[in-house]
Order: structure tokens, then C-alpha cells, then sequence
């Protein structure tokens, strides 16, 4: 059973739950639904494609894209430290310290590794 501090969270996932699938059944019940060849066809700004429009993407952006994530996520981490700073000593200080010190060295090493190039 749920214990009762947990209850709102509980009610609250329900609701978002119903109402996403809610909308997403109203949406294909009530929706006309009527596709033709027109409607499906390939096109690129409203004509006739020049070349094969399905490509691969080069894997440097995807690259680039999580190591964005990766180091927004990790500074993230910074700003409850630094809002906190005064009141935590230097232990805390300290392994902030270290957890920079570890992302600067992830940093140099995909720099080294030529990840952030683009040529």
C-alpha cells in the first residue's frame, strides 16, 4: 500500500497518466483521418525532391549532442553546491574541487581526442 506522504505523488502521476493517454485516444478517435497519395508523398519545400532525402546523419552530431548533454548535466550539479557554498566548509569545497578537476580532464580529453572538431 501506499504510505500517505506519498499520496499526492501518487495522484498526481495518475492524472498526467490519464490525461495523456486520454488525449492521445480522443486525438485519433476524433481526428479525420483521410490520407491520400498527395498527403504522403515525398517533397522538399513543395516540389519534387533533387536527391534521396532519407541520409544518414554524420555521427559528430550525435557526438556533440551528448557531450552537450553530458557536461550541462554535469554543471548543472554546480549550482545547488554554489548556492550552498558558505555554509558547507571545506570538505565540500574540496571534492568540488575534485569534480571540476574530473571534468576538466574529460574536457581535455575530448578535445585531445578531436571529438569537437568538425573537419
Amino acid at each position: 500500500m501506499i504510505p500517505g506522504h506519498y499520496l499526492p505523488v501518487f495522484l498526481f502521476l495518475l492524472a498526467a497518466l490519464t490525461f495523456g493517454v486520454l488525449s492521445l485516444v480522443l486525438g485519433r478517435v476524433l481526428a479525420p483521418h483521410r490520407p491520400d497519395p498527395e498527403k504522403n508523398s515525398i517533397y522538399e519545400c513543395g516540389f519534387a525532391p533533387f536527391e534521396k532525402v532519407h541520409k544518414k546523419f554524420d555521427v559528430r552530431f550525435y557526438l556533440v549532442a551528448i557531450l552537450f548533454i553530458l557536461f550541462d548535466v554535469e554543471t548543472a550539479f554546480l549550482f545547488p553546491w554554489g548556492a550552498a557554498a558558505q555554509s558547507l566548509g571545506w570538505e565540500a569545497f574540496v571534492v568540488a574541487m575534485v569534480f571540476l578537476a574530473e571534468l576538466l580532464a574529460g574536457f581535455i580529453y575530448i578535445w585531445k581526442k578531436g571529438a569537437l572538431d568538425w573537419e
